[in-house]
């Protein structure tokens, strides 16, 4: 047989006193105006009674009729009753007896918590059970009250002070997530976005990271410049499959992998090997790719040397000229064919005054509207065309905030995005 539905108690007035069976609770007609009744807001709060004692539950519904307050009241005479209860509605509050014929002392109190942890508990104590209702607060409930010491305002006030302290608890619990996930942030963007390490300031770097709509930690997009001593500028951005901490924290073990590969001298295919084998023993399932793309700028070269795997082109900002995009020649994405990829180095022109914006997909794969159509290349050469005659600064701000603005019908960017905007001082 299943468990009964709780008991919505009778009101009193005069009619038959005993209770009747329905799944439904409904509100208890205020017998008078009381003081206090002003301090709910709207209708009064829902209250889950969890007593085996017909008195006792009598003693409550009294209580909630001298109170003048409309409290829909049920009660549940065991706690498999409640439990039942708590899986078709969600009650403001639960007053609750810790011994019960299937359930004694706080195991009780412990069950309610775990299937029900946005309700306010008030457990109902003897007169001889103070001890009971201090261990049962210190467990978890928000107040304790005793059953012969029982008066309509007290006990109101009890029920109130206790939701407005679940309430204030649970606010505090998501502020104190609130904080440590702004900290993990910090920590994850540290990683993924870096300070470039730079010997002077012939290199000119803007960088601007948005993460996704849906994301509430950084993503695993990265990106990072170094110059080495001999004046070479190198710079990448990359991009792991998926979403979460764990994307995000392979994206800073690459990240930090090729700052470190390219201080040591590993350049070209010997670069993207080592990045792979990084890749592979980091990732948490054979599923999990990276894309990235790489350059490097000698001092004064009208050239880059550029390594792409699996990664969308690069913008590049000519001094005269429109704006386009080059897709180099490449190779797979990290991950796909671990030890058996090739990813040739291409050259790119880049004369005096070039300057060159590499991003992720990110940024390219937000919808234009409420259809399904993408940006797409073409919508992003479109929009770099329109603000190439920007500062450096200002051109990355208003392309990004362009596609965001395209994307907003359809919620915005739904992947995170990085750009990586380069330009040089020097001369040739």
């Amino acid at each position: 047989m299943g468990t009964p539905p709780p008991t919505v108690l009778a009101p009193r007035d005069g009619s038959s006193r005993e209770p009747s069976r329905t799944g439904n609770a409904s509100p208890l007609p205020a017998a008078r105006t009381a003081p206090g009744f002003e301090l709910w807001s709207g209708d009064g709060p829902s209250v889950l009674l969890v007593e085996d004692d017909p008195g006792d539950a009598l003693l409550v519904e009294e209580m909630v009729a001298d109170s003048g307050v409309a409290i829909t009241l049920s009660w549940a005479r065991t706690l498999a009753e409640a439990l039942d209860a708590l899986d078709r509605d969600n009650p403001q509050c639960v007053l609750l007896d810790l011994h019960l014929p299937d359930s004694q002392g706080l195991g009780a109190l412990e069950t309610i918590l775990s299937r029900s942890p946005d309700a306010a508990v008030v457990v109902l104590t003897g007169l001889a059970q103070e001890e009971s209702g201090l261990a049962a607060v210190a467990g978890g409930a928000q107040d304790y009250l005793n059953k012969g010491r029982l008066e309509a305002d007290l006990f109101v006030r009890a029920i109130r002070y206790a939701i407005q302290r679940k309430r204030a608890e649970r606010a505090a619990a998501d502020l104190r997530e609130s904080r440590m996930l702004a900290a993990e942030n910090s920590r994850v963007e540290r990683g993924l976005l870096p300070t470039p390490l730079l010997l002077d300031d012939t290199p000119q770097v803007c960088s601007r990271y948005r993460p996704g709509r849906a994301q509430t930690l950084l993503g695993g997009d990265f990106y990072d410049v170094v110059q080495t001593p001999d004046g070479t500028t190198h710079a990448v951005v990359g991009d792991v499959s998926g979403h979460g901490p764990d994307e995000a924290a392979l994206g800073v073990c690459l990240r930090v992998a090729w700052r470190s590969f390219i201080l040591s001298g590993a350049r070209g295919q010997r670069l993207l090997d080592l990045l792979e084998q990084m890749l592979v023993a980091e990732r948490s399932g054979p599923e999990i790719f990276a894309t990235l793309t790489t350059l490097s700028r000698a001092a004064g070269a009208p050239r880059v040397e550029v390594v792409r795997a699996g990664h969308p082109g690069l913008l590049v900002r000519p001094p005269d000229g429109p704006v386009r995009l080059e897709e180099v020649p490449g190779g797979p994405v990290l991950g796909l064919l671990p030890g058996r990829a090739h990813w040739p180095v291409a050259l790119l022109e880049a004369p005096r005054g070039t300057r060159l914006a590499l991003f992720t997909d990110g940024l390219i794969e937000g919808r234009t509207g409420n259809g399904y159509e993408r940006l797409g290349e073409d919508g992003l050469v479109e929009i770099a065309r329109e603000y190439a005659h920007l500062p450096d600064d200002d051109f990355v701000d208003a392309v990004v905030q362009r596609c965001e603005d395209l994307a907003a019908d359809s919620g915005g960017l739904a992947d995170d995005v990085a750009v990586l905007h380069l330009g040089w001082t020097d001369t040739v």
